[in-house]
């Protein structure tokens, strides 16, 4: 880009930050299929000069722990460059390293200047363009729930909460109190002053039930622009908590008898020439499009949680009256059912789906969620009857483990077809070889009790 853009093309708060200052690097990034930053740093005066960089398309075919899938092709597995072009609309600080850095999310082109079909910002810009094609805007707001651990760098340990303020590991069952999040003000203070930095707005952060388990609510808006900010808020939350001698973790199960961390995404549908919400009629009442989403999600949310729950310890999190739902119901302003309709007025009516780990890629969580509405709308699917009382009392209906969740997201073709059939296949294959990976390995419990007893 031409030196006299430069300036002109970043968003206010990173001009803001670099207020007074010399830019010294760019950090050039891409999330892959986990959700990890990928990507180059470059001092600025090269990414002054440059409109594009490359990486390898094998970068999506990476499993969590570095290993392959299978999943190059028809030509092999011969690392094809793809062409990767900045979104100034994304750049934003990067407050915590030494130096003055700015991030760019790029997005991911072939040699044709084709979207290459398995990067995550892809496939969530491919869904949201089938509502925009029938007029419809899709608005969401995510629910980040995380923890803060001591520091754990011996995988044989078990994680155990992080030390306080007052010198006390945090303590559990401690719901929304004010004197649990004061026992980790400084690393609140820090997520508050780099989300200044980075121009993110705060809707409110809130201790959970777990020891050291906070959740950042942000405000609802574009999904794009939300995944993206879902994308670096991990980033900074981590980075938050390394100046506090702590761990941040995003796993959906990090501490055993203690609740899950999910990222509930809120979501609604706005007509795009008038901006009215179609969940809402004009007397106020519940359209046929808001039933349509409800019973897309509990369709299609079963062959999807293979996305939104993408690991073997994503699945431990779906443990009855343990603050995660076990099923796809409905219900009114009652949590205990996997899909929550909140109290709101009619110009505010949406439908919270909570069935989504805190370890997704916010990316393809938030498109396999949207899939699944959109199918239940243009196929106007119907939901089952509200379920009013304690929905741990009936039966789970959702997959238990990874495998049958797989199997379930490989045969579902109708949701190939909304996120991509390309990306579908390469996600089926990466993340079965990470299935595999796993059973591979001996657990402590099997030595401990099976060991010497069968």
């Amino acid at each position: 880009m031409a030196d006299d853009d430069w300036m002109d093309t970043l968003p206010q708060a990173a001009r803001d930050y670099l207020e007074g200052r010399r830019l010294d690097e760019v950090e050039c990034i891409i999330s892959d299929l986990p959700g990890i930053a990928r990507g180059k740093a470059v001092p600025a005066s090269k990414f002054r000069r440059q409109t594009q960089f490359h990486l390898p398309d094998s970068i999506f075919f990476q499993t969590i722990t570095g290993d392959w899938g299978e999943a190059a092709g028809e030509e092999g597995f011969i690392e094809r460059d793809m062409i990767l072009k900045p979104d100034m609309s994304t750049a934003t600080a990067a407050p915590w390293t030494a130096d003055w850095t700015l991030q760019v999310i790029h997005d991911a082109y072939d040699r044709e200047l084709e979207p290459i079909p398995f990067s995550p910002r892809n496939v969530l810009r491919k869904v949201v363009q089938l509502y925009h094609d029938r007029g419809w805007k899709p608005v969401v707001a995510p629910e980040m729930e995380f923890y803060l651990v001591a520091r754990n760098i011996d995988p044989a340990k078990a994680i155990e909460p992080m030390m306080g303020r007052s010198g006390r590991p945090a303590a559990a069952r401690q719901a929304y109190s004010m004197t649990a999040v004061d026992e980790f003000g400084p690393v609140i203070d820090d997520i508050y002053d780099f989300a200044e930095a980075q121009g993110f707005e705060i809707d409110g952060i809130t201790q959970e039930g777990g020891a050291g388990q906070l959740e950042i609510n942000l405000r609802h808006g574009d999904p794009i622009k939300l995944a993206d900010e879902v994308f670096y808020f991990k980033r900074l939350i981590r980075e938050a908590a390394l100046r506090h001698d702590c761990f941040a973790t995003f796993m959906a199960k990090p501490i055993a008898d203690e609740p899950g961390s999910a990222m509930h995404i809120h979501h609604s549908v706005i007509d795009r020439a008038s901006g009215k919400n179609l969940f809402s009629g004009p007397q106020g009442g519940e359209t046929d499009l808001f039933f349509g989403f409800l019973a897309g999600l509990q369709t299609h949310m079963p062959a999807a949680l293979a996305v939104m729950a993408p690991y073997v310890n994503s699945y431990r999190r779906y443990v009855k009256s343990h603050a995660a739902p076990i099923n796809l119901e409905w219900g009114r302003d009652n949590r205990t059912t996997g899909i929550r309709i909140p109290l709101s007025g009619p110009e505010a009516r949406r439908i919270e789906n909570r069935i989504a780990g805190m370890d997704c890629n916010p990316y393809l969580g938030i498109a396999a969620s949207l899939a699944s509405g959109y199918l239940g709308m243009v196929n106007e699917l119907w939901p089952s009857r509200q379920f009013k009382g304690d929905a741990y009392e009936g039966e789970g209906d959702i997959p238990q483990v990874m495998g049958d969740a797989l199997d379930l997201f490989e045969e579902a073709g109708e949701l190939h077809q909304v996120l991509g059939p390309e990306f579908a296949r390469v996600y089926a294959i990466v993340k079965r070889s990470e299935y595999d990976e796993f059973l591979q390995v001996i657990s402590p419990w099997e030595r401990e009790h099976l060991l010497l007893n069968v």
